[in-house]
This record gives C-alpha cells, sequence and structure tokens, in this order.
C-alpha cells in the first residue's frame, strides 16, 4: 500500500503517505478477503487503486445487497485521491 501511495505527483504522494501512516494493514492480496476482512472489523474506509475488482460501483452494489441481508455494512470503498479530495476545494 505505501508503494502505492508514493507513487505519482510528489506532494499529493506525501498527503496519501501522512495519511494512512498510522493505519493497521492487512497484508492479505485478495480482494475479496480485503472487503470481507475490512467488513468483519468495523472498518470505516477501505483504500485501493483497484478500481476493477474492488473500487467498482456495480460491484459494491451488489456486496452491499448481500451484506444488508446479513446486518452487515459494506467500508466506504474508495481511492487515495477520493479520501483527500482533490485539492481544489
Amino acid at each position: 500500500m505505501q508503494r502505492e501511495c508514493a507513487a505519482g505527483d510528489a506532494v499529493a504522494a506525501k498527503k496519501r503517505l501522512d495519511a494512512v501512516a498510522e493505519m493497521p494493514l492487512p497484508l492479505i492480496s485478495e480482494d475479496a478477503l480485503h472487503i470481507a476482512i475490512a467488513t468483519i472489523y468495523g472498518i470505516v474506509y477501505l483504500l485501493t487503486r483497484n478500481r476493477r475488482h474492488i473500487a467498482n460501483p456495480e460491484i459494491e452494489r451488489n456486496i452491499s445487497l448481500y451484506l444488508e441481508q446479513v446486518e452487515l455494512f459494506l467500508p466506504f470503498i474508495c481511492t487515495p485521491e477520493e479520501l483527500l479530495g482533490d485539492g481544489n476545494e
């Protein structure tokens, strides 16, 4: 995750790295496992750059519908940029 956050613009990368510095990071590589662990532990934000399998609105909708049936809530899944905003505010 730190490698992903450090990529790109140096100023934005520093903001991303500072934002995640104190966050516990699960050491798991499978997409579904990331979502499951974040859900079970009540993690509010799940940061990812994986827009194909994790930060995908259609997939999120389907997972959320299932989780509501079992009285669990999907974490807010977003990229680091989405969490921090675009800096133009």
